[in-house]
């Protein structure tokens, strides 16, 4: 049998072991609580995960949709219809200002009676306004100011067509043409991008057009004395149909298509190249500032290309016909290009220029910025 002391030693031994082994465990039970940390991490980050995985399965669905071409589609008709809204009596002036001076007057007046011709001859002076300030307040006081919006439902039609198809076209070319389509293309395959979407949906869109240029004209024949030719978008379609038939719908598409591959070679290439330009040299991001100062050259380039065959095209458009629907003035893009260049010489061509520019610079804004906004609205990414 053990000595008293023996069992005291042992007792007392005991209670330091007990001691000291459960000292170390509690100090040691923050280390003891990190695995179970690091467990509850582990399942909040896979629970996280799992939920992240969720969220990520909806997000492509979201950035899939809003860079669709649908969605690309309806957000640069809307941001075209804006734009259109906002800057079509600069339009309407610049169409008035480049049928002055043309041959069609003259041989409208002509083939009147004489007392008509003297009636008409008297009107057409009072309607040569000087100007592009002049022709507006001219359309405003005669006409009255609504009709500064005159003709701009087919303008609107042309851009469910045209500026859809010409923004899609060249966000698929640019894509094919690079990794994802967000690097900047070089100047000249931009270029050809730009030509290509332009020409392809102007020719699509040119009825709409026609229809366009034709109202735009009219309040000005009631004034001169002239019998109206059409009294409203459906009934000059119905018209140029009767007239023309099919086919007649595309009347002055060459000069139109040249005009929109010009016009899409400075816009489109201009602001696409500026933008990626200014990011890249001068360190911004995709902001506003950048939108503005890009679409502002895109609005002053697009301006000077077309505009020569803007004035072509408008002058074949509005020209008269016969009952075949064939122009009595011009037999084609390039005979009224050369009869307005020795008749009027080589400046008509610019006829309208400022309120070309001054028109194309802010509609160039307004729909860049539309876009850019309503994209990053619901989620796409930049154009």
């Amino acid at each position: 049998m053990p000595a008293p002391q023996t069992i005291a030693v042992s007792a007392a031994a005991a209670a330091a072991a007990i001691t000291t082994t459960s000292v170390p465990s509690a100090e040691a039970s923050p280390n003891a609580a990190a695995p179970t940390a690091t467990a509850s991490a582990t399942t909040a980050t896979v629970n996280n995960t799992v939920s992240s995985s969720g969220r990520h399965q909806l997000r492509p669905v979201k950035y899939d949709y809003a860079d669709s071409f649908a969605c690309t589609y309806i957000v640069s008709v809307v941001a075209a219809s804006v734009a259109e809204m906002a800057t079509y009596p600069l339009d309407l002036t610049k169409t008035r200002l480049q049928i002055q001076g043309e041959a069609a007057s003259v041989a409208a007046i002509a083939s009147t009676a004489n007392a008509t011709s003297s009636v008409s001859g008297g009107a057409k002076a009072n309607m040569q306004y000087r100007g592009m300030v002049a022709t507006a307040f001219g359309i405003v006081r005669e006409e009255g100011a609504l009709k500064l919006w005159q003709g701009v439902t087919p303008a609107l039609y042309r851009h469910v067509v045209y500026s859809g198809v010409r923004i899609c076209s060249y966000d698929l070319m640019r894509k094919e043409l690079t990794e994802n389509g967000s690097q900047a293309l070089p100047v000249w395959k931009s270029a050809l991008c730009g030509v290509t979407a332009g020409a392809v949906a102007q020719w699509l869109a040119s009825p709409a057009d026609l229809v366009k240029v034709q109202i735009q004209m009219e309040g000005k024949r009631r004034l001169m004395g002239e019998a109206p030719r059409v009294h409203g978008a459906a009934h000059a379609f119905r018209k140029i149909v009767q007239r023309g038939g099919i086919k007649g719908l595309w009347k002055g598409s060459i000069p139109n298509v040249q005009r929109a591959a010009l016009v899409n070679l400075g816009d489109l290439t201009t602001y696409d190249t500026i933008k990626h330009l200014i990011m890249r040299r001068l360190h911004m991001p995709d902001c506003h500032t950048v939108h503005v100062l890009a679409s502002i050259c895109a609005g002053f380039v697009a301006a000077i290309m077309g505009t020569p065959a803007d004035v072509v095209k408008t002058r074949i458009m509005n020209q008269p016909t016969d009952e075949l629907g064939r122009g009595l003035l011009y037999r084609g893009s390039v005979d009224c290009l050369r009869q307005t260049v020795g008749k009027e010489g080589f400046v008509a061509l610019y006829k309208g220029f400022l309120p070309c520019w001054i028109r194309m610079a802010p509609w160039s804004l307004t729909f860049w910025l539309s876009f850019e906004q309503i994209r990053k609205m619901i989620g796409a990414s930049s154009y």
